[in-house]
């Protein structure tokens, strides 16, 4: 617990200290920074996880890769019901309850995805966008280790999330280290493995890969806190849809 509170205190400092680093005229005034973290980011990727995630995709059938990606967007099922709570949201609050016991128990501790075949729509929700909703600034883009694109806003509503609504980060709490790091480094797999494509699209498409994914990242997270009533091109891409995309229904 006391961990815990720390982290949110740590996250809160963060936002009221950093949030006003980033002017309308320049969201990267860490730009050099961030650039170094990219290239890190981008040669462990190359080296380690992206060769990973395609011997993933290439052994596991695809019922085994689509039951673990329902399993974990399952979990995050939780996290969406408090921020849509923290925004008033009830109605999807109420909706993304009903997918998670849904899927939680007809659906085998979420492996399949009842609620989607049952077209239950997604409304998936996080504290930076619950930040945003309620007027804060994203403040400076941040490029993460590992994580990679983010904003103080989302850095900090990462941290909330993850310390308050994480069931993952739970069995941390609970002593269960080796449990946590397994379901961590399966997460970390599955996510990557749903890049593969977007990735290799961004590399073969932008002079400036760093650029095209700063943009993207922003006006998709623009959108995102709008509830989807901005429209721009770069947000339509493929490499930003994959994250929200359920197997049916409606998703934001």
């Amino acid at each position: 617990m006391y961990k815990q509170l720390l982290n949110l205190s740590m996250a809160c400092f963060f936002v009221l200290t950093l949030v006003g680093c980033a002017s309308q005229a320049n969201r990267d005034p860490l730009e050099g920074v961030n650039r170094g973290v990219y290239k890190f980011n981008d040669v462990t990727d190359k080296a380690v996880f992206k060769p990973i995630a395609i011997v993933y995709k290439t052994v596991a059938p695809v019922p085994v890769r689509t039951g673990f990606n329902n399993f974990f967007n399952n979990l995050r099922s939780i996290t969406s019901v408090l921020n849509n709570l923290l925004q008033f949201k009830f109605a999807n609050a109420f909706s993304e309850t009903g997918r998670f016991v849904i899927n939680s128990t007809v659906g085998l501790a979420g492996f399949i995805d009842v609620a989607g075949v049952d077209n239950v729509p997604v409304y998936k929700e996080d504290f930076g966008q619950t930040l945003g909703y309620w007027g804060l600034d994203s403040g400076a883009y941040l490029v993460l280790p590992f994580l990679g694109p983010s904003s103080v806003r989302d850095t900090a509503g990462l941290i909330f999330d993850t310390a308050t609504t994480d069931p993952i980060a739970y069995t941390h709490n609970i002593g269960e280290i080796r449990l946590h790091n397994q379901l961590r480094a399966a997460q970390f797999i599955d996510r990557r493995t749903e890049l593969l494509n977007a990735t290799d699209l961004i590399d073969e498409a932008s002079l400036d890969p760093y650029a095209f994914m700063r943009d993207a990242y922003l006006q998709r997270r623009t959108k995102l806190v709008q509830d989807n009533l901005v429209s721009t091109e770069l947000t339509e891409d493929e490499f930003f849809e994959e994250e929200n995309k359920p197997a049916t229904g409606v998703t934001k």
